[in-house]
């Protein structure tokens, strides 16, 4: 087995991660290029509307982008890696000197787990802070107004519409439900106008949620010029309900590999169904050794002691074509996990346990 510090495992390191660099880069600006087409052909004729802003959307939707297709760049990138150390005949050279299959194959995968680690560790809470940038541009887009904001994703938040000229905003940092009575704690209802200028905040301790109304307890009422009003209940009409509140949760791509456990706690807390962030959080976890399994399938297309005439077309069409099929049945599979019809870690962890069986199976065939 060669070590991933001797000179040959540092050399296929090193290209391995440049050529992932390189690629990645390259997807990036495919994905920037269409993204601002999208973003140029919805906003024509809307002139308010500054260049800055539609680089500053597209830049802000890229890495949630990106975050999808990576298993897709790592496999891309290491068939380049393969193909060209083929071409070369260095694939030649390293087998005659009597390095296994393995040996070969095990400094790329050290390289391509380490990506993965990274990415969720530090491009993944960059990619979660991008989207709630994207989805306060969007919210500004929507509205026509640059000075538009939009409010945290931090708890509950509801947005829904009083009448033509308000809009109201209720926020609850805490929320609870017990015997099928919705408890929300420190809880705030910000009214605005069609300009998002605040026009009253209602402040109570603790409401439930009752027959379309929410019974607020211990409330203050404050309006711009007047003196804060206190009384100790109020109803206060709503269109929530326990469904509409499920949606509203924040997208688990919005909440980082960090603070996802801390997420999944507090929703399991309230009474409600973590199986979208308990997804997401082992996805992250399984995410290293996905990319890993990517590494393999790789291999057995681009690792070929001669390269023939229209190799290099198939390789790319059965590399191609494998990766969708792996996409297409990881989703299937995470559909399952999601209607709760499988666990959700044999969910995230069997498209990778297959894929790495098979290819596992294929290079023992080939040694033997």
């Amino acid at each position: 087995m060669m070590k991933p510090n001797s000179i040959l495992g540092t050399y296929l390191i090193k290209q391995t991660v440049m050529c992932f660099l390189g690629v990645l880069g390259v997807i990036c600006a495919i994905i920037m290029m269409f993204d601002m087409i999208e973003i140029l052909r919805r906003t024509s004729g809307r002139y308010e509307v500054s260049i800055g802003f539609l680089i500053q959307y597209v830049v802000a939707k890229l890495p949630e982008t990106v975050d999808k297709v990576v298993p897709f760049i790592v496999m891309i990138s290491t068939m380049i890696t393969f193909w060209r150390i083929s071409k070369s005949n260095e694939f030649v050279i390293i087998r005659a000197a009597g390095v296994s299959i393995w040996g070969v194959l095990s400094p790329v995968l050290l390289a391509v787990f380490m990506i993965g680690v990274l990415w969720i560790m530090v491009v993944n809470p960059f990619s979660a802070k991008m989207f709630e940038l994207r989805e306060t541009l969007s919210y500004r887009l929507s509205t026509n107004n640059p000075n538009a904001f939009l409010f945290s994703n931090k708890g509950l938040w509801i947005r829904e519409g009083k009448d033509d000229n308000v809009v109201a905003i209720i926020n609850a940092s805490n929320l609870n439900l017990k015997d099928d009575v919705l408890w929300l704690h420190d809880v705030s209802v910000i009214e605005v106008d069609e300009r998002t200028q605040v026009k009253r905040r209602i402040e109570a301790f603790v409401a439930t949620l009752e027959d379309g109304n929410l019974n607020l307890k211990d409330v203050r009422i404050y309006k711009s010029g007047q003196k804060a009003e206190i009384v100790s209940s109020m109803l206060y009409p709503t269109e929530m309900n326990i469904q509409r509140i499920r949606d509203n949760f924040v997208d688990p791509e919005a909440i980082s590999f960090w603070n996802l456990p801390d997420t999944i706690d507090f929703y399991e807390a309230s009474g409600f169904s973590v199986l979208r962030y308990k997804m997401r959080y082992i996805s992250l976890l399984a995410l290293p050794f996905m990319l890993m399994a990517m590494v393999l399938v790789a291999g057995i297309f681009s690792l070929k002691a001669s390269q023939r005439q229209g190799g290099v077309l198939w390789m790319i069409i059965f590399g191609i074509a494998t990766g969708f099929t792996v996409y297409f049945t990881s989703q299937v599979i995470s559909a399952f996990g999601l209607n709760s019809y499988i666990p959700v870690w044999f969910a995230v962890w069997a498209p990778t346990i297959i894929v790495a069986s098979v290819s596992i199976s294929v290079y023992l065939h080939k040694e033997e």
